[in-house]
């Protein structure tokens, strides 16, 4: 599969600049075990690079002039390097407009460069795409240029690029477990302060199984900024009854509970799915370092419900999706993954299962919404990287 796109990638670079490229870089999608909505509220995460990649062909242009190829939307942009650097309609191009602002500020030196890439990190599914572009993107320049950033500086930048040139004011999860993803392992993220540490992802008899709803609510900027601005609120009102406490991380259920009347029925709701969630995910290392799966899926499910009761982010398409396997022997934790109103639910099922498990909840799906299931059964990768890297050329 990783092949495959390489290939393509490779042939549809020479036919746009009529050469070989000189690189070829790859950068995952990822997914999130469990941790959602806390990594903009001072939590922890625990994600992971997955084998569905953005492929990058890349050539050094020595004049100032940038040729980018999108291969899967055939479409072309191309700028000078000199320009000033503006948001344009064309999203995609802003995610490579932003990682080049936030270099060109920086001072650093570069040349232009040829480059066409191709994708098979589904679009609109929750599994950051977005930070796979920005982040292989800032690291092909790094690599290209020896501008000496470390994986860090990487996910930062693909981080500042998504909030002044996409407009989404997003954490830091998505750009971190794309650049720092190991094969088999996850990543406990500290968004605080970013302390990392990997912890082993060997699910034995079960696998991940992600379930696309093909839907995206429009809310989903809109909501995902509300949340932000509630919890935000939230907090303040919590400080000032607990002046000691300066992140969600540093507050328990009990607290919240006090000072429910004075946060009024939503933002109480919303602030305890944070202290709830990032509780979860020290559960959740602790589980998976005890190799006790079942625990782990228990913790998934309640996050789910917790995303969909409190935080109020899930849509009826995904309940329905978490709720079908909700029973089913062979599942023992599912949940929405994302931003949410739309995009995956994550499930952890028995090897043995997942075909049967892909045809009966696709066909309910059917029957229930009329719209065609996608599935994928993805594997815990290594982050972005260099493809001759991996001895694989």
């Amino acid at each position: 599969m990783k092949k495959k796109l390489v290939q393509q990638v490779t042939a549809s670079f020479k036919e746009q600049f009529n050469a070989d490229p000189e690189y070829i870089f790859l950068s995952p999608g990822r997914i999130n075990i469990i941790g959602e909505h806390v990594d903009y509220n001072d939590g922890f995460v625990l994600p992971a690079a997955i084998n569905k990649y953005v492929c990058f062909a890349v050539s050094k242009n020595e004049g100032g002039e940038t040729n980018f190829y999108a291969k899967d939307l055939n479409e072309k942009y191309s700028f000078n390097l000199n320009d000033e650097l503006q948001p344009v309609p064309q999203m995609w191009v802003n995610f490579f407009l932003g990682v080049l602002h936030q270099l060109k500020e920086r001072g650093f030196e570069m040349t232009g460069l040829n480059i066409s890439f191709s994708s098979t990190v589904p679009m609109g599914a929750g599994l950051s795409s977005s930070a796979a572009v920005e982040c292989g993107y800032a690291y092909a320049v790094n690599k290209i240029f020896g501008l000496g950033l470390s994986k860090e500086e990487i996910a930062l930048i693909g981080q500042k690029a998504e909030h002044t040139f996409v407009g989404v004011n997003c954490g830091i999860m998505d750009q971190f477990a794309s650049v720092f993803g190991k094969k088999n392992k996850v990543i406990k993220l500290d968004c605080n302060t970013l302390e990392y540490e990997y912890h082993n992802a060997d699910f034995k008899e079960y696998a991940l199984l992600l379930l696309d709803s093909k839907v995206k609510h429009t809310h989903l900027t809109s909501g995902y900024n509300d949340r932000r601005n509630e919890v935000e609120q939230g907090l303040e009102i919590l400080k000032k009854h607990y002046p000691e406490v300066k992140t969600f991380r540093d507050l328990n259920e009990e607290q919240v509970e006090a000072v429910k009347a004075h946060l009024g029925d939503v933002i109480y709701r919303r602030c305890l799915f944070v202290v709830h969630e990032i509780q979860r995910v020290l559960d959740a290392v602790a589980a998976l370092e005890g190799k006790d799966f079942a625990k782990l899926g228990d913790l998934m499910f309640k996050t789910h419900d917790g995303l969909s009761k409190n935080y109020e982010v899930s849509c009826e398409e995904i309940d329905f999706l978490v709720d079908f396997v909700r029973n089913d022997e062979n599942v023992i934790g599912a949940r929405m993954m994302g931003g949410g109103f739309g995009g995956c639910s994550i499930n952890l099922v028995k090897k043995t299962a997942v075909n049967d498990l892909i045809e009966r909840v696709g066909k309910a799906y059917k029957e229930k919404f009329n719209i065609k299931l996608e599935a994928y059964k993805v594997k815990i990768a290594k982050g972005t990287t260099r493809y001759t890297e991996e001895h694989a050329i």
